[in-house]
């Protein structure tokens, strides 16, 4: 059977799950045009995830849910302290007490709550960052029919998911943008670019691979699909459409497309890519001080809010994949029909 006839697509081709900078709007757009819509559900309380659910389940279309993994760390007040001593100066300049910050729980892992939203519907595709959840969890997951995909770095974690459940493998390469998927294999000089991901996944990972990272365009989407890939998943030409709520400051710097972008740990502890700014220029995008994810965020968000009030991006987490030559200010269906012409050569 092939990949499409699983994901109920006209095209193997997913939108990435974007946290921060989406809703529901783009999960349906996407699917109306013959991909696979994803709702991302990390920075969701049960009650929002429900709400969104029942939107995409009542539209009768295919769509994917996504949720992170990670074992949430035991807050440590020492590791709280030193971040908050890097980030001082900047607490001055905005006016900010930093023992007046608030605790923040920040992205959540799937749990039992999750799964007891997740029961009461049928998402075609569930897909996990970081992982797989607790056995159970994915047992519960897949007894409601869901295609269980999650994101790979390296060979070891493709093979680590297929003996662990997942049914599919989405091969994260280096230039994707937002959080990378790591979960064992956290040396990023380790990891690889999507094409030779793909070349070191493919004769080994018996299910289908789904390639991730720098691919904006049709000519993109062939080439990945020559290399081996089932499907390709596609976030960041998605966010300049007119059904993203990607901000009007990130909006701005994703159209310089001489803006370049690295790996960061300081909004949220965890690697991501994202477009350079302030904060990251004179920290340095990888700064020891930042805590392990997601216990970054408290202390950052803060700043994020007063700068922004100012319409400033200093301490705004612009995620970002190294190519973004896709994107466009255009309904999403033109950028599905735009990728979806690298399938038909």
């Amino acid at each position: 059977m092939s990949l499409n006839a699983i994901l109920g697509t006209r095209f193997p081709l997913i939108q990435a799950p974007m946290a921060g900078v989406q809703d529901t709007g783009l999960s349906l757009a996407v699917s109306r045009s013959g991909g696979l819509g994803s709702l991302p559900a990390a920075m969701l309380d049960a009650q929002t995830l429900r709400r969104e659910l029942q939107v995409l389940q009542s539209s009768g279309l295919p769509y994917n849910v996504n949720f992170f993994c990670h074992q949430p760390p035991q807050h440590s007040a020492a590791a709280e302290s030193a971040w908050q001593a890097a980030l001082l100066p900047y607490y001055q300049e905005f006016g900010i007490d930093p023992a007046a910050i608030p605790a923040s729980a920040g992205r959540r892992p799937f749990d039992d709550e999750m799964a007891d939203v997740l029961d009461a519907f049928s998402p075609t595709v569930v897909s996990f960052h970081f992982g797989l959840p607790r056995p159970d969890l994915l047992a519960r997951v897949k007894l409601r029919g869901a295609f269980v995909l999650s994101s790979a770095t390296t060979l070891n974690e493709a093979r680590w998911l297929v003996a662990n459940g997942a049914d599919g493998v989405i091969a994260q390469g280096l230039e994707a943008g937002g959080h990378r998927g790591h979960f064992l294999d956290r040396d990023v000089t380790q990891q690889a670019y999507t094409f030779d991901l793909l070349k070191q996944l493919t004769p080994h990972i018996q299910v289908p691979i789904i390639a991730a990272g720098g691919i904006a365009d049709a000519q993109g989407v062939q080439a990945a699909m020559a290399a081996g890939a089932a499907a390709v998943q596609v976030g960041t030409a998605f966010l300049l459409c007119h059904e993203a709520k990607t901000s009007a400051l990130h909006r701005a710097r994703l159209s310089d497309q001489q803006a370049p972008t690295a790996l960061t740990n300081l909004f949220t502890g965890g690697l991501a890519r994202g477009l350079c700014n302030r904060v990251m220029h004179e920290l340095g995008p990888q700064n020891a001080a930042a805590p392990v994810f997601p216990m970054a965020t408290q202390s950052i968000a803060p700043l994020r809010t007063k700068a922004e009030a100012n319409q400033r991006d200093d301490f705004t987490p612009l995620w970002s994949g190294m190519n973004r030559s896709g994107c466009a200010a255009c309904p999403a269906a033109e950028i599905v029909h735009q990728l979806a012409a690298g399938f038909t050569h």
